[in-house]
């Protein structure tokens, strides 16, 4: 028992005891008349009512905090029984009053106009006594009975993961408080593992980016299985940077972090354009978007990035880079074994890549793309490029273009000026019309002399003539 409990006991008793022996003249000073009661309260009396309200409020408090030390099913009985009494003294009083006949009992009938000829007062007496005691009964299984639907909407929001309180609180008896305990454990054993699992997943991001979760269907690490996949249409880029390892007065120190240094200019604006990093490799990256868009966007700032970066290395060589994109089905997946899992796409678009990034070197171009990427793209979409002729591969040829809209503006004015002849000299090259071809990429020369793709083109149609 608290020691707050003892000191109420104490001063309950001895307010309860006095109240016993002064309840006479409390009695002594209701008079009934005909019409009800009237008062006459002296000193003794009102002396003997201040006790009683204290022993009253006193006795409800040290009731309440009986009831709150119970279990619940013996604190819903014992809260439940002195209303059960005192509901059926009060019938059995009403039934029996007519009965009665002394000054006590005739100034009640008078007062609740009640009498054996006036049984439907009785009636309505008995429906207001049974309404306000089903009222106080609801009342009282609502009080205590409140702390379960706390329990339950806990439990619930526990299940769905949704509990973001520090602090759980339900209320109600002792029973509750031991629930609201093993409750607030489990809810910190569960903050304390979705801190840990957040934490997991962003370590896991600077691995597995965000958005390969999104591409299976997954939301963290967890989640991840030997042998998911999922098969998707997505714009692969390849990104190579020339020159990066041929800095042969570096030590491998120095030469890991001039590649790095490349690397962190590239990576975030990869994830700004909404894709992810698949892969790294010596000399470059390969990378996945969702829109050929974005990997067009991206691609562009990338060679933008690069190009100030180099101007920026004051004592080291300009780095040159080269991009080559193409769009088709990519499986996105999980493989390896149980010890040790990897992320990453499977798809012939990477062995594609690598030619794709051969003849973006032989022809000294920025950036390369396929048909497929040039479909995918919204209809609105305008940037610089020319048809550069095709690729044959074992599933087929594969048209392909030149991206020319983050070459120098001057080289970019002659290559608009240039294109049709050079178009047409690709045409005619593919054709079989090699003079002609030759003479088309005559005139483009003429027209951009700094075009290494045409003069590519012009010396091949020589060859072909030659021969």
């Amino acid at each position: 028992m608290k020691k707050s409990t003892k000191i109420l006991l104490v001063i309950f008793i001895l307010a309860f005891i006095p109240t016993l022996f002064l309840g006479k003249f409390v009695i002594a000073g209701i008079i009934a008349t005909d019409k009800g009661f009237k008062f006459n309260f002296d000193t003794r009396a009102i002396i003997g009512i201040v006790l009683s309200v204290i022993s009253l409020i006193l006795g409800t408090i040290l009731f309440i905090r009986f009831i709150m030390s119970q279990p619940v099913d013996k604190a819903i009985f014992f809260s439940c029984l002195p209303l059960v009494v005192l509901y059926g003294f009060s019938l059995f009083m009403l039934a029996e009053i007519t009965t009665f006949n002394n000054p006590l009992a005739n100034s009640l009938k008078t007062l609740l106009n009640v009498s054996p000829d006036n049984l439907y007062n009785t009636i309505l007496w008995a429906i207001l006594i049974t309404l306000i005691f089903i009222m106080l009964l609801f009342l009282n299984c609502f009080v205590l009975c409140k702390p379960i639907a706390k329990v339950e909407r806990i439990v619930s929001r526990l299940g769905d993961g949704k509990v973001k309180d520090e602090k759980l609180r339900i209320g109600g008896g002792k029973q509750f408080n031991s629930i609201e305990y093993g409750l607030n454990k489990i809810n910190n054993n569960y903050r304390s593992k979705d801190r840990s699992l957040k934490t997991i997943n962003l370590e896991a991001q600077k691995f597995i980016p965000k958005q390969f979760f999104k591409f299976l269907g997954k939301t963290n690490i967890q989640e991840l299985e030997l042998g998911n996949q999922v098969k998707k249409r997505a714009t692969t880029i390849l990104v190579k940077l020339a020159g990066l390892s041929s800095q042969g007065d570096m030590s491998l120190e120095e030469n890991f972090n001039y590649v790095n240094s490349y690397i962190h200019v590239i990576s975030p604006l990869i994830r700004k354009f909404g894709g992810f990093i698949d892969k790294y490799n010596g000399e470059g990256l390969t990378a996945v978007f969702a829109k050929a868009e974005d990997a067009i966007d991206c691609s562009h700032s990338i060679i933008r990035a690069i190009n100030i970066k180099n101007r920026q290395n004051k004592t080291l060589p300009n780095v040159e880079q080269r991009i080559s994109i193409m769009t088709g089905e990519v499986i996105f997946g999980i493989v390896g074994e149980e010890e040790r899992k990897m992320p990453t796409i499977v798809s012939n678009i990477t062995s594609v890549l690598d030619k794709l990034d051969n003849l973006n070197k032989m022809m000294s171009a920025k950036m390369i793309f396929t048909k497929s990427s040039l479909d995918n793209l919204p209809l609105n979409y305008k940037f610089l490029y020319r048809y550069i002729g095709k690729l044959t591969t074992e599933n087929g040829e594969i048209v392909l273009f030149e991206d020319f809209e983050v070459l120098p503006r001057d080289i970019s004015n002659e290559l608009i000026k240039s294109k049709s002849f050079f178009e047409r000299g690709v045409i005619l090259y593919e054709e079989g019309e090699y003079e002609k071809a030759c003479e088309n990429f005559s005139n483009a020369l003429k027209i951009c002399p700094k075009d290494k793709g045409c003069y590519v083109y012009f010396n091949k149609s020589k060859e072909k003539l030659s021969k």
